[in-house]
């Protein structure tokens, strides 16, 4: 009965899309200036991103940014770049919104755009998965790129309890557990 109205004035979830492909835009849009730095110059967009953080900007300020230098680091060091819905998907959870997503469709490439972003402020980032298998996967298969950038990575073991291996693991940039 309200099919037309729906097809008049779009979905709501048609007007998030949208807001949300404006930021994709902007991260797009940096693609070819971040791909033509070289690895030192890439890396050093950690430190001037954390300044900035620390001058009083903010995560949504630097986020296409940081989101086009992430996923510079993707194609180079994991040899895969995120794709669009990917990079919406990434948007979504700094949000701190669900993002459903199938088996296969890119969760762990997914979440390191807004892991990335959120551990410049110094604070710490948890990826939590839904095992110990996978977080200790993730945390090998990620790590590198998270220290291309010059983070820190661990991750919890949970036959660690009140070890100092699990204190130092908290204290990471980002923690997988």
């Amino acid at each position: 009965m309200f099919d037309w109205v729906k097809k008049l004035l779009g979905s709501s979830n048609d007007a998030e899309v949208k807001k949300l492909q404006k930021t994709v835009n902007a991260v797009e849009a940096l693609e070819d200036e971040y791909k033509a730095l070289t690895d030192e110059q890439l890396r050093a967009k950690t430190d001037e991103f954390r300044a900035r953080l620390q001058n009083g900007e903010t995560e949504d300020d630097i986020l296409p940014e940081a989101f086009a230098a992430i996923r510079e680091a993707d194609a180079r060091v994991l040899g895969m770049r995120p794709y669009r819905v990917q990079v919406m998907g990434g948007l979504v959870l700094h949000q701190g919104r669900i993002a459903e997503m199938k088996t296969g469709e890119g969760k762990t490439l997914v979440s390191t755009l807004p892991a990335y972003l959120n551990a410049l402020s110094g604070k710490g980032v948890h990826v939590v998965t839904v095992n110990d298998y996978l977080a200790k996967r993730d945390s090998e298969w990620m790590g590198p790129l998270y220290m291309f950038h010059g983070l820190s990575v661990d991750c919890i073991d949970k036959h660690q309890p009140n070890s100092d291996a699990r204190r130092k693991a908290y204290l990471a940039d980002i923690t997988f557990g």
